[in-house]
């Protein structure tokens, strides 16, 4: 008998223009990825003004990736992805049975004719800076306590989603997508993209490989409360890589391993590689832009 969990996902965008859009390219990370623990049972977008083209294919990270155009005039853009999804619980990681994490960060530097093999090769490519996680001694000085010599990886990835559960506050107000990561060290308080990166970035820093995974959150309302539609929003998190363990899920937001609750869409090295979506337009003067998300586990489900 399965044990998989059933959720349905709405991801509504509405971009609403001052003035005529004469021609627009959207790039969509809307597709849920499939994994061993996830099945994407069912997924559509529908899509106004209906696009010129579209195209399907997956981008260098393995994700699936939507590329709209639409070359006639319009006022606004609506695009709603549906899905209905099916995740397995994962089997408890045994955190302590990875390696020292120096001998983890040994495997990742750099070494002239060194053969790689195929999982640490994909995985170097989350060893390095990219747009948004900049490698920073402070970040490194940050995690330093999490990870004392010897300190098996995965139990010093632990404390230190710990820490910054335990030291940042979350704060919708405090950040935007491009603030430096040491702005929000400095602040202590951000949303789960900052929580996300200012991870990514210790790690990285420590010469640790780490990816940037997007997707939905099931969340649920206070006690006395009606959940209410729309609450929902994108969430991120963080993905560690062990050589013996291979990469394990770690939630700095909430202070969780994710499991049947977090639903995968993307993964790349931070969120611009991920952008639910992202696009370039000609014309349109100023924009305002609505976003609801609705994740509801189906009732009946296995």
């Amino acid at each position: 008998m399965s044990t998989s969990i059933e959720y349905a996902v709405e991801h509504a965008t509405l971009y609403t223009y001052e003035d005529a859009v004469s021609r627009s390219q959207q790039l969509l990370h809307l597709v849920p990825r499939e994994n061993p623990r996830q099945q994407c049972m069912h997924q559509s977008l529908a899509i106004d003004p209906e696009p010129s083209r579209r195209s399907d294919h997956h981008d260098c990270f393995g994700n699936p990736v939507t590329l709209l155009e639409f070359d006639q005039p319009h006022r606004s853009l609506s695009i709603t992805s549906t899905m209905r999804v099916a995740i397995e619980p994962r089997a408890e990681p045994d955190l302590g049975a990875s390696p020292p994490w120096e001998r983890v960060a040994a495997l990742f530097d750099y070494r002239a004719m060194r053969p790689l093999d195929a999982a640490t090769l994909d995985a170097s490519r989350y060893r390095f800076e990219s747009t948004y996680v900049r490698i920073k001694p402070a970040l490194a000085d940050y995690a330093r306590d999490c990870f004392e010599p010897a300190t098996s990886l995965m139990v010093g990835v632990f404390a230190l989603m710990q820490k910054i559960h335990r030291e940042f506050r979350f704060d919708p107000a405090a950040t935007l997508i491009a603030t430096p990561l040491i702005e929000v060290l400095e602040k202590k308080r951000g949303v789960c993209q900052d929580f996300a990166h200012l991870m990514i970035g210790c790690l990285r820093s420590l010469g640790l490989p780490a990816r940037y995974v997007s997707g939905y959150l099931l969340t649920r309302a206070p006690p006395g409360k009606p959940r209410m539609v729309g609450a929902d929003a994108s969430h991120a998190w963080i993905s560690a890589y062990c050589p013996v363990l291979g990469w394990i899920d770690f939630d700095p937001t909430n202070n969780v391993l994710p499991d049947t609750q977090h639903i995968t869409v993307a993964w790349g090295r931070d969120f611009r590689d991920v952008s639910p979506q992202r696009g370039v337009i000609l014309g349109g003067g100023g924009h305002e832009l609505d976003v609801g998300v609705t994740v509801t586990r189906v009732a009946g489900g296995s």
